[in-house]
């Protein structure tokens, strides 16, 4: 009797530990808000991206910017203008999961330790 109460045991414990959903193809393309702070105040950024570019804006400004996808959740954001040496470094971008009309994900420079997380909101 004990080994199939303990057999039923790692079954409630797998169920309890499901993966998040990951519909990352319903966020190649579209229109998204992303609020992130900014020293002491929440700034907003909207951005439109299709396949291969995405163009960001901020401030009242425009900037576009290439996107080369890795697999259908993770992709290279590189600006096409870039105006100084830290604008011309590229950023990696991993959809961690999705849900009805937003996406949770990470970031970093590409080649750096350093990782942040947020969540971008379609609007259309």
């Amino acid at each position: 009797m004990r080994p199939y109460f303990a057999i039923s045991i790692l079954f409630l414990m797998y169920g309890c530990f499901s993966t998040p959903e990951r519909n990352c193809s319903d966020y190649r393309t579209g229109t998204f808000t992303f609020e992130a702070l900014i020293g002491t105040e929440i700034e907003t950024t909207t951005f439109v991206r299709n396949d291969s570019i995405e163009i960001d804006y901020f401030r009242g400004k425009a900037d576009s910017s290439s996107i080369r996808w890795i697999n259908d959740c993770e992709y290279i954001v590189k600006k096409i203008n870039p105006k100084n040496m830290a604008e011309k470094k590229a950023v990696h971008i991993r959809i961690l999961s999705t849900n009805k009309n937003s996406y949770t994900f990470e970031y970093g420079i590409v080649g750096g330790d350093s990782r942040e997380k947020g969540t971008a909101v379609k609007v259309n």
